[in-house]
């Protein structure tokens, strides 16, 4: 093992130890009690099974056999999630043909980032992800299942189902991606027709048109944004059937994954139940070292910024704490390995044809990045997962080995001075882009940011300050709308940078962002009180964001200023449903901390 791993992830074992061990005697005391079904009363068996097929009821009452329940984020209107309608049926024919049962437990709600960028809707984005453990925690609550398969794709969807499977943790549970697209338009043509767009040379019609050859089919976006990436932390985790991330839906390969992972869990539920081996339940597999290997995988892919908040989150669910400290030195010793878009030109369909997430992680194993005695939710060791992986990219250009990588550090960095801790993706911004000293022109809002633009206002070297955009404020939307402009003004040759407390989506590129920034400006955060002309200096090499006015003259500033009541930013609650979600946003933790409300 890399000696940096091996003292990052001691850290967080040592840092986490008494909540650790309160989580494992919580799944400990679930395995103390007598089972479920043998101790549940006749009336709340006779609930649970009354809709059942009679075959069903007879595997249960007299076979003891095992049961499944299905968690899913099904909906016909995101293209991720539109394939999960067929799958109920296929899992219980497939159970049958095991002797198991299955009922679908729970659907969760599953919102689209791509139709909410930039709309009032992104405001109740990142709180989906709460809302959606919770839906699972109920869904399992019936205490009737042996194991869980868990459905679901998109950007708050798996980390929200991951954290509501770990408050079951003495439950097996596997996940079971629906695949991406084919590919349509590509990546860069439909950044470079935005951009144009945003320049006011080509129409609206013009630009629907190529969206619609981009987003064109059932399954995830092709780029390599929060989505692709949860499926990518997944598989370093564990916690798919090996590869089966990135088959696309419908096809032969991805029936084949999914067969097994039903498969697999009846396979697995049956052996314990004959006493040749021990129950493991997700709560167990996830361990410090698990956490950590999602962790490296982001880093070695340059994967979405999101998962500085979700994995967090994730961790926490399991009783484990890490920080934006751990991700910047695993990101020291970590390879980039990976050029998929925003980071380089293919899409996630190239990257699985040159090898996909197997391939990578079979290069951190290599390296020493990742620890290969632990089990993973199929029962085998991932180090025996990778042994028979081919060693060789199909495509260089797309995956490299560990040996040559794109890069000897990782894609994200931590950014921390006078005015808090952000974070930064560095693996899509060029090198001679990272450094700025800049003057900030402050906005309160994405309006005002694109109003300005559109006005000629901001052809200068220049830091984009948006505040009021962070959890409590109003939800911490995406700010993905902002980089098309950005990247035009730097196309035009123009220094340009955001600060912001807020998000921007996993898709975003070429311009240096210092995001998620805390304290944020509803917690009165220094970034309350930057104005223009403050001189804003980012060094993601030093690590250092500063700005550049006086701490003294800073102080008189907050001192003499007195904050609105609700802080800017904050949500207008009259409309689309925020209104119910105003006492959760002032609850919600800091970036860093994983934005919870629980």
């Amino acid at each position: 093992m890399h000696p940096r791993v091996e003292a990052v992830t001691a850290r967080i074992k040592r840092r986490s130890q008494a909540t650790r061990d309160a989580y494992l005697e919580q799944i400990a005391a679930e395995r103390r009690r007598p089972p479920i079904r043998d101790s549940m009363g006749c009336a709340n068996l006779a609930h649970a099974w009354a809709a059942m097929p009679a075959a069903d009821k007879l595997r249960l009452r007299l076979e003891r056999a095992p049961h499944l329940a299905v968690i899913s984020a099904y909906n016909d209107m995101l293209s991720a999630h539109q394939p999960y309608a067929a799958y109920p049926q296929r899992i219980r024919q497939w159970a049958a043909q095991r002797g198991a049962s299955v009922q679908f437990a729970s659907g969760v709600p599953a919102m689209c980032d791509g139709v909410t960028q930039g709309r009032r809707g992104m405001e109740l984005s990142l709180l989906s992800r709460d809302l959606i453990a919770q839906a699972t925690a109920i869904g399992l609550s019936h205490e009737v299942f042996d194991a869980s398969l868990c459905l679901g794709v998109c950007d708050k969807i798996v980390p929200g189902l991951l954290i509501g499977s770990l408050h079951f943790g003495h439950l097996p549970t596997l996940f079971m991606p629906a695949g991406p697209m084919p590919s349509g338009l590509s990546n860069q043509e439909k950044s470079t027709i935005r951009e144009r767009y945003a320049q006011g040379l080509l129409g609206r019609e013009q630009l629907l048109d190529a969206e619609s050859q981009a987003y064109h089919a059932p399954g995830t976006c092709t780029f390599y944004g929060t989505a692709n990436s949860n499926q990518m932390l997944l598989e370093a985790m564990g916690l798919h059937v090996a590869g089966a991330a990135f088959a696309m839906p419908a096809s032969i390969e991805r029936l084949r994954f999914d067969e097994a992972a039903v498969s697999s869990l009846i396979d697995q539920l049956n052996a314990v139940r004959a006493g040749r081996v021990k129950a493991l339940g997700i709560g167990e597999l996830v361990d410090e070292r698990v956490i950590v290997h999602a962790m490296i995988a982001l880093l070695a892919t340059g994967g979405s910024t999101n998962h500085l908040i979700h994995w967090v989150a994730v961790a926490k669910a399991a009783g484990i704490l890490i920080d934006w400290d751990d991700f910047d030195a695993l990101s020291e010793v970590t390879p980039l390995l990976a050029r998929v878009y925003p980071n380089g030109e293919a899409d996630v369909n190239a990257m699985q044809a040159a090898g996909g997430p197997l391939y990578i992680l079979a290069q951190l194993l290599d390296a020493g990045l990742l620890f290969g005695e632990v089990f993973t939710a199929t029962g085998e060791r991932m180090a025996d997962r990778l042994q028979a992986v081919s060693r060789q990219s199909a495509n260089e250009a797309v995956l490299r080995p560990h040996s040559d990588p794109f890069d000897r550090q990782g894609g994200l960095r931590l950014l921390q001075g006078n005015l808090g801790r952000a974070v930064i993706k560095t693996s899509a911004v060029p090198e001679t882009n990272w450094e700025l000293c800049a003057p900030a022109l402050v906005f309160e809002t994405q309006e005002a940011f694109l109003r300005a633009f559109e006005a000629g206002e901001l052809e200068r070297d220049f830091v984009a300050v948006l505040r009021g955009q962070g959890p409590k404020a109003n939800g911490m939307p995406e700010l993905h709308k902002l980089t098309p402009p950005l990247s035009v003004l730097q196309r035009k040759g123009f220094r340009v940078a955001l600060v912001t407390d807020g998000r921007m989506s996993g898709a975003s590129g070429k311009v240096p962002a210092a995001i998620h920034l805390w304290p944020e400006a509803r917690d009165s955060g220094p970034i309350q009180w930057l104005r223009n002309g403050d001189l804003i200096h980012l060094d993601p090499k030093q690590g250092s964001l500063r700005c550049l006015v006086p701490d003294g003259e800073l102080k008189q500033r907050r001192d003499s200023t007195q904050a609105q009541a609700d802080g800017p930013g904050q949500a207008d609650e009259g409309s689309l449903g925020r209104a119910l979600f105003e006492r959760l946003r002032k609850q919600l933790s800091n970036a860093e901390q994983g934005a919870c409300s629980w």
